[in-house]
């Protein structure tokens, strides 16, 4: 079975090290409980559970594929996660005949995730 790893995409990255940033000085601060370090807990969740099982998401339709991931990765291939509060982690799973590599596209919330996927209220 080859190894499965994740790597966040570079721009996504470095909003996950300013949440992790944000959430070490909130916990300095002494707050215990906030939306961004439930949200941090819950992609850190989703990170461990993608490398025991890179299907762990649900895949997304090849018509609904926005234009920005096949145009940037050239994918063939979405998932997405629920994260905590509505939040939706999506990702493309990459690989060759020595390891399996989810990159981790982007982190969005509810109302950004429908805007990106063409959703609309109703």
């Amino acid at each position: 079975m080859r190894p499965v790893r994740v790597v966040f995409e570079s721009e996504i990255d470095k909003a996950y090290k300013e949440l992790v940033r944000i959430v070490a000085e909130e916990k300095s601060k002494g707050i215990a409980n906030s939306d961004n370090q439930r949200l941090l807990k819950s992609i850190n969740y989703s990170v461990e559970n993608l490398k025991r099982d890179r299907q762990f998401g649900d895949p997304i339709p090849k018509n609904l594929f926005p234009k920005k991931y096949v145009l940037k990765h050239g994918i063939n291939n979405l998932w997405d996660i629920d994260l905590v509060n509505h939040w939706r982690m999506i990702y493309t799973i990459k690989g060759d005949r020595i390891e399996i590599v989810c990159l981790i596209l982007d982190y969005i919330s509810h109302p950004d995730y429908d805007k990106l996927f063409g959703y609309r209220k109703k």
